[in-house]
Order: structure tokens, then sequence, then C-alpha cells
């Protein structure tokens, strides 16, 4: 069965995790967590690292290739004025 806390939200609304939890579950200041609406239900998890690494790895791909296809139409353009 799931833990219930029930927790007052701030004016900018921000919330505490419980502190068991955040031992529990290794959250420490400065982590970074999602937060998921499920079918109306708020879902908060912490962002796995090796999560994101892979998604500044798939960014850097993504510039990387977008660099190689700007490189190669100069190219193009450049023999093509020889």
């Amino acid at each position: 069965m799931a833990e219930v806390d029930i927790r007052i939200v701030g004016e900018r609304g921000q919330i505490t995790i419980p502190k068991e939890i955040r031992i529990r579950e290794h959250i420490r200041g400065g982590d970074k967590v999602k937060v998921i609406d499920r079918d109306g239900e708020i879902v908060i998890k912490k962002v796995d690292l090796s999560e994101e690494l892979k998604e500044g790895y798939v960014k850097m791909a993504e510039t990387s290739k977008k660099i190689s296809e700007e490189m190669l139409i100069a190219s193009k353009e450049a023999l093509d004025r020889q």
C-alpha cells in the first residue's frame, strides 16, 4: 500500500518531500526530480544520473549531426564554385 503524507503547498507551488522518503530514496538538496501527471495522479521521481547523461549525449549527437550536415552543404557549395 502507498505511503500517505499530507503536505501544504506554498504560495509558489512548493512542497517539502518528507525526510524519511528523502533518506530512503537518496534525495538531497540540489538533486533533480521529475514531476509526472499520470491521469490526474502526481508522481515525483528522482532523475537517474544515467538518464540525465543519456539525454545529454542525445543532444550532443543531434548537434553533431546538424553541424555535419551544414558542413556537407558548405563543402558542396564551395566545390560547385570552383
